[in-house]
């Protein structure tokens, strides 16, 4: 896409204003500024010492935003290699050693053993592949989730938000722009 600034800011904690690359790679889009505000607002009770998954991590506005604000772990897959690539560039850069960068498929990542359970985690697959309910369910049924984990959905305003695992509770719902999205707790 020509003229894309393929950068994006981070709004708050550590690194507040801190400008990071990005890969041109067509349908990576940070999720937007005013919406990282309020879904952080969500999580501030929360975010401090949490461990977090990001599971389509992309642009890493998501992981790198809870690392900045005080998360103690975050695990940021994505499948392409120059997006981990990057994503490792920008934690190096940042002298991070919280974050960690893994390439894989979501659905096969959460298919595997767990080998640790995470607070947070973030879904934001790429809009309209319909990932959203497989990752639920394998996130459920697989039991990656500490008790009253919260879970982060991203979709396109268009869209519905599939029905969520049994014993979830939807806790906020909004929308952005060309944005819905949506924090759950699991019971």
């Amino acid at each position: 896409m020509a003229g894309r600034s393929n950068t994006l800011r981070i709004i708050g904690g550590e690194w507040r204003s801190r400008k990071l690359a990005f890969p041109d790679i067509d349908g990576l889009r940070p999720t937007p500024d005013r919406v990282r505000e309020t879904l952080f607002n969500w999580l501030a009770p929360v975010i401090s010492g949490a461990r977090c998954l990001d599971l389509f991590a992309g642009s890493g506005a998501l992981g790198l935003e809870a690392l900045s604000r005080g998360a103690g772990e975050v695990v940021m897959l994505d499948r392409d290699m120059k997006v981990v690539r990057q994503l490792q560039d920008n934690l190096r850069l940042l002298k991070c050693e919280h974050g960690v960068v893994q390439q894989a498929e979501a659905q096969t990542f959460l298919a595997r053993p767990v080998d640790r359970t995470f607070d947070i985690v973030f879904l934001d697959p790429p809009y309209r592949k319909n990932l959203l309910a497989p990752c639920c369910e394998l996130l459920a049924a697989n039991h990656w989730l500490s008790p009253q984990a919260r879970i982060y959905l991203e979709l396109e305003k268009e869209a519905v938000l599939p029905a969520l695992p049994a014993g979830w509770d939807l806790l906020r719902s909004k929308t952005a722009g060309q944005v819905a999205y949506h924090l759950a707790l699991a019971g």
